[in-house]
């Protein structure tokens, strides 16, 4: 089995992203949390953690770990200075430190809106931020894909999506869906090196994934 390190493990996506790997047979889970208290959530689930904080240093935390997935957000609402130190400079560090142990894929969750993000004032700083971070992971050498989500919900997922490297539109996708996606991607020959937005569709996650990687 590979160990999946997934920061952001206790937000809304992540724990999802946590649910869907421990029930698989293929990848192990690991929680990357930054307080104590946020272990016993994942030792009731038997699920393994990772200690270590974003804003500080992530040096350590690759330690066995095959492959990343970064589901971590200081949330758009956040001030400037979370933003900048969880988004992007957190993220980075994450990189470097998956390129450092050698790591085998780098899932980056980033959202719709960065290739242009004077377009939307409230959400300036944090596309602007998440566009950094995933320039970076881009440009590290490591084996990455980049989940570019419409606005999430907390809908039933219906694993039904549509994906494009640019879909032309705006809309919204559950947090189920995006969960799925960023699982799927771990796929070895699935999305890679690709960046994509995803949205709410009529495709299954599976075939749209595979479609958009014979591109």
């Amino acid at each position: 089995m590979e160990n999946i390190l997934i920061a952001g493990a206790t937000g809304d996506t992540g724990k999802r992203v946590i649910e869907i790997l421990n029930n698989s047979e293929s990848f192990n889970p690991l929680a990357l949390i930054r307080k104590e208290e946020q272990r016993q959530i994942f030792d009731d689930m038997e699920v393994e953690t990772v200690m270590g904080d974003l804003e500080g240093d992530v040096s350590h935390v690759m330690k066995g770990i095959d492959k990343v997935i970064f589901a971590a957000g200081s949330g758009s609402k956040t001030g400037e200075d979370k933003t900048t130190a969880v988004d992007e400079k957190g993220a980075m560090k994450l990189v470097d430190a998956a390129k450092n142990a050698n790591v085998k894929k780098f899932i980056m969750l980033s959202t719709m809106g960065t290739d242009n993000p004077e377009q939307n004032k409230d959400l300036e700083h944090y596309l602007k931020a998440k566009k950094k971070a995933d320039d970076y992971l881009k440009e590290s050498g490591l084996t990455y894909t980049i989940v570019q989500p419409g606005r999430l919900t907390d809908d039933l997922g219906l694993a039904k999506v549509k994906v494009a490297e640019k879909l032309n539109e705006m809309g919204e996708i559950s947090r189920d869906d995006v969960a799925f996606i960023l699982v799927m991607s771990l796929a070895d020959p699935l999305v890679k090196n690709m960046s994509f937005e995803a949205l709410e569709g009529e495709e299954s996650i599976k075939s749209a994934l595979i479609e958009i990687s014979n591109l």
